[in-house]
């Protein structure tokens, strides 16, 4: 029996004195905050190494009011992802063989006289080709549907959505069937932030 309480004793000293150590560390750390130390003591069986610091206060939500006119729509157009409602998941088409090579223009100034500071990376072509094999397929049944990000492609037989490295300008956008390869290639110039100073 008093063998015990000796060692309840104990375990109280130790928890006391593991307490006073935590709230010094705490009072090092942060003396400005005064009644972090009160809120502290009120509950000293709880304390533990999270407890070291001021206490973490919660960060108010912006809750974005949606106006009068657009109550009943179900989501806003901006969290729907670009390309979204081309993906069709019951659809069992097969995707054909594509890919995606950069296509730079080059002259007699870049290759003999080094006039320009093009060279032969990525970062030098301007525009995006998509390439996409579709053999048995009459040029009249593809369906093309070109953004600035995504290009979807359609024909009785294949699907295919293609997500683009970079955005592109889609409006210019120039696509080519070739019957000898039974291949359809997509022209694009890309728009990106730094081509300014690549192609001046």
């Amino acid at each position: 029996m008093e063998s015990e309480n000796a060692e309840n004793e104990n375990m109280e000293i130790e928890t006391i004195s593991s307490v006073s150590a935590l709230q010094a560390i705490s009072k090092l750390l942060y003396p400005e905050e005064d009644d972090f130390e009160s809120e502290q003591s009120s509950a000293m069986g709880a304390m533990g190494p999270g407890n070291i610091g001021p206490p973490k206060r919660e960060e108010n939500k912006v809750i974005p009011q949606t106006s009068s006119e657009n109550c009943e729509e179900i989501w806003n157009p901006e969290e729907v992802s670009e390309g979204a409602e081309h993906r069709d998941t019951w659809d069992v088409r097969d995707t054909p063989e594509y890919e995606i090579v950069f296509k730079q223009q080059v002259g007699t100034e870049d290759m003999f006289l080094g006039l320009t500071r093009k060279d032969a990376s990525t970062a030098c072509c301007k525009d995006l080709v998509v390439k996409v094999k579709l053999p048995n397929t009459n040029p009249s049944d593809i369906e093309i549907d070109i953004q600035e990000t995504i290009l979807d492609l359609r024909t009785p037989n294949k699907k295919l959505l293609v997500t683009f490295p970079h955005p592109v300008d889609y409006i210019n956008a120039k696509a080519f069937y070739i019957l000898d390869t039974e291949t359809l290639e997509v022209t694009m110039t890309m728009k990106r932030e730094l081509d300014f100073i690549n192609f001046f």
